[in-house]
């Protein structure tokens, strides 16, 4: 090993507590930045992949076909309107809304069962140069009674027999095949003679196409190619349209939700890097003032000492960077697994690349980080770095220590309080270090705190504490939906009775009653389930982003910022929700948010169902019991009167993300670690100083300051930069959190409600502003003991 190798290795191996701080520094950063980046690229990879390979349409749009001809329609794809930008289009395909009977049983569903309404498109070709459909099973329906279901839309597989209530001639479809659309452009495929046979008779036409544009990488550049086919046909033509973007997020929205925070974290963590490895190494050159002027009488040369200060800093760099890269691809893959298994592909995983790009840009960073010392360090003369000692000048800090020392304190805290004054540069880094893991203490609670927020929000009719079963319209994703007018359906408890009996219940604050149904929604492929309202639920209603909750008045409905971008509509439009030829017109009044049913469901008021024929007997009551309610006696009451009415009461027991729960569990891991690398830091700094000051330490044990006074001395040096840091990271840390969180909502395709971001409260704000403190005084704990466990003669004689 050559000369330098083996100052380099002395010194990695002699500053034990500044090795660790470096190796920790730099694992929190680049975990962090792998996470962020690898989620970012690796959970868009598979449908990237497969939209390149089907060559996935850009826009999915519906068009009414008593306001535009099929003529009309093709001409849109003609040089004219691939001027307004569209560069390839496939249709108009004929579509028809239709809920299938199972004709014949299976493992999954038995015979004579109403699957969900879906949407059949009639094409002849799968691969038509735009959303090539990709055959899972089966093959192609080529001639009258096959059909062709979409993988994941029907529990219908291959043999089975589906019949269509309403369609002329009551058809009856065999199921020859299982396909796939990058899209979703439609819930199965007929021929285009099907397709016309299945619509109901005197049912006006409806037509999709299938566009993609020169330009698309943006929610704007898809909208622009919209508004330009909307000109290019009648007004009012054009019904509904979805773009592949929505498809994307929703596809990868569990993945990508994690990487804003990641990202914060990750530049925390990189800024926090830079800074305390700069501290390290500056104090090192500080510390080894004699011993460089040692190396260079021995013949090093000044960039031999630069390489030999940065070779100490970019070594324990490096093993947190192999450890950063390590534990970032460890902690991706719960997250990214489930995204390769949305699209049958390999499990998703982090590109090589960046595990080699990121740890690189992050010793780029330390190498920039500790070259500043390490060239003060080169330009040191010899002569004068051999003779230089330790101790402070005498008249640093002498001004600030005699206006402390009038102060009515203990002469040891006077003392404490004067000494970030003799070192301003260090002290102002230790503020900055500490300013840093305070600001992720607060931005850390405050991501906690929305993401708890958002737990308890996320589902609907969760506020309640009981629920209540009533065995009525309730139909969940995939079961029946009961007709008003087929006849007896299952028995159900009558409303009127159950609703008197929970008003009789002494303990009964307040409630109200849901069905569920699914129907179809104009500009929506497949079923959208409906929640219908009886009573008045705003106690117990989703939080709202913009508009209003349902007020009673029919005609009224509430959906997510998702149903509104893949409608193309926005609040104070119109959806028109259609059941077996019967339309019902509703106008959203309101944009909130939860995430139950991917946050596609539709709510509304109990008279929608009933205008489409729909069961619209609660099948749910939940209910809110009075404050100081035994809940066992209340439900045990409860029961004994619901029993003769057919209806159970239980617990709302709720229900808890996973997503969430991981999330909240790496928010604390990667705050924590944050918190430790900022005290560390402050526990450097303090070594340092307590090192340079230990000829002074010595003085004044000598004049008879206990251990106990040392102690206080020394950690009230760090106190007053802790506190003032603290203060000063809250709001940097709140800014941050302000700034992060719409981020994370619009990856899921969400808009947040300012009651789940506006999460600080004054009592909480003045709490995190101690966190300053308590990472100062951490930090400086363990140097107060060493400098009080040091013997006085041993002080004295240290230079």
């Amino acid at each position: 090993m050559s000369a330098l190798g083996r100052v380099v290795r002395a010194g990695v191996g002699r500053r034990r507590v500044q090795t660790t701080v470096m190796i920790l520094t730099t694992l929190v950063a680049v975990t962090a930045s792998v996470l962020a980046a690898g989620l970012l690229l690796a959970s868009q990879a598979p449908f990237d992949h497969a939209f390149a390979k089907q060559h996935g349409a850009h826009l999915t749009a519906h068009f009414d076909g008593t306001k535009v001809t099929a003529a009309q329609l093709a001409a849109t794809t003609t040089a004219t309107g691939r001027a307004s930008g569209v560069s390839a289009a496939a249709g108009p395909f004929r579509t028809v809304s239709v809920r299938p009977r199972t004709a014949s049983g299976s493992d999954v569903v038995p015979a004579g069962v109403d699957l969900p309404p879906m949407t059949v498109v009639g094409r002849a070709d799968p691969t038509d140069g735009v959303d090539d459909v990709d055959l899972v099973e089966g093959e192609w329906a080529t001639g009258p009674g096959q059909i062709v279901v979409a993988h994941g839309a029907l529990p219908a597989p291959l043999g089975m027999r589906l019949t269509i209530p309403g369609a002329p001639g009551g058809d009856t479809l065999t199921v020859v095949g299982v396909a796939r659309s990058v899209t979703g452009t439609a819930d199965a495929w007929v021929t285009p003679a099907q397709a016309e046979a299945l619509a109901p008779a005197g049912s006006a036409p409806t037509y999709e196409m299938l566009y993609r544009f020169r330009q698309a990488g943006t929610d704007a550049q898809v909208a622009a190619g919209r508004a330009a086919i909307a000109a290019s046909v009648p007004k009012g033509a054009l019904t509904g349209s979805q773009s592949y973007l929505s498809v994307k997020q929703e596809a990868t929205a569990n993945s990508m939700a994690f990487v804003p925070f990641l990202a914060a974290f990750g530049l925390l963590g990189l800024l926090l890097s830079v800074l305390v490895i700069g501290i390290v190494v500056s104090g090192a050159v500080g510390a080894a003032t004699r011993r460089i002027g040692i190396l260079k009488a021995l013949g090093f040369t000044p960039a031999q000492v630069v390489r030999a200060y940065v070779g100490q800093a970019l070594i324990p760099a490096s093993v947190g960077c192999v450890l950063g890269v390590g534990l970032g691809n460890l902690l991706a893959v719960p997250v990214l697994s489930e995204v390769g298994e949305a699209f049958e592909g390999p499990a998703a995983s982090i590109p090589v690349w960046l595990d080699v790009v990121v740890p690189a840009a992050a010793l780029a960073l330390v190498a920039v980080a500790a070259l500043a010392p390490a060239l003060r360090a080169g330009r040191l003369r010899t002569v004068a770095a051999i003779t230089v000692g330790r101790t402070l000048g005498a008249g640093r800090g002498r001004l600030v220590r005699r206006l402390t020392g009038r102060l009515p304190l203990p002469r040891a805290v006077s003392l404490g309080l004067a000494n970030p004054f003799a070192r301003p540069a260090r002290s102002a880094t230790t503020a900055a270090a500490v300013v840093f893991g305070a600001a992720a203490v607060t931005f850390g609670v405050g991501l906690a705190l929305t993401l708890g927020a958002v737990q308890s929000g996320r589902m609907l009719n969760s506020a309640g504490s009981v629920v209540v079963g009533t065995g009525g319209g309730q139909a969940p994703p995939g079961a029946q939906a009961v007709r008003a007018d087929s006849g007896p359906g299952a028995k159900k408890a009558d409303p009127a009775e159950v609703a008197a009996a929970l008003r009789a219940q002494p303990g009964t604050s307040r409630f109200y009653g849901t069905a569920q149904a699914e129907v179809s929604a104009s500009g929506i492929t497949g079923a959208t389930t409906v929640v219908a309202y009886q009573g008045d639920a705003s106690w117990a209603g989703p939080p709202m982003v913009s508009g209003r909750w349902l007020d009673g008045t029919p005609g009224q409905a509430v959906v997510t910022a998702r149903f509104l971008k893949a409608a193309g509509i926005r609040v104070g439009d119109t959806v028109t929700l259609t059941e077996q030829g019967r339309q019902a017109s509703v106008r959203i009044v309101g944009e909130a948010f939860f995430t139950e049913g991917e946050g596609m469901e539709l709510l509304t008021g109990a008279p929608t169902l009933g205008a489409l024929g729909l069961d619209a007997v609660p099948g749910r009551y939940d209910v809110q019991t009075k404050p100081g309610t035994d809940l066992t006696g209340y439900l045990a009451a409860l029961n004994r009167a619901l029993d003769p009415l057919d209806a159970v009461a239980m617990a709302d027991s709720g229900d808890e993300s996973s997503v969430i729960a991981a999330m909240d569990a790496l928010i604390g891991m990667l705050t924590l670690m944050l918190v430790v690398v900022a005290g560390l830091g402050v526990l450097n700094t303090v070594v340092l100083d307590t090192r340079d000051r230990v000829h002074d330490l010595g003085v004044l044990k000598a004049l008879g300051m206990a251990p106990r006074q040392t102690v206080a001395m020394v950690v009230t040096s760090v106190a007053g930069i802790g506190l003032l840091a603290g203060v000063a990271a809250v709001p940097a840390g709140v800014a941050l959190h302000r700034y992060v969180t719409p981020f994370m909502g619009e990856a899921v395709g969400m808009n947040l409600p300012a009651s789940i971001i506006a999460v600080y409260d004054p009592p909480l704000l003045a709490l995190l502003a101690l966190g300053g403190l308590v990472i100062a005084v951490a930090g400086a704990v363990l140097p107060a003991g060493w400098a009080a466990r040091t013997g006085t003669a041993t002080a004295l004689r240290t230079e």
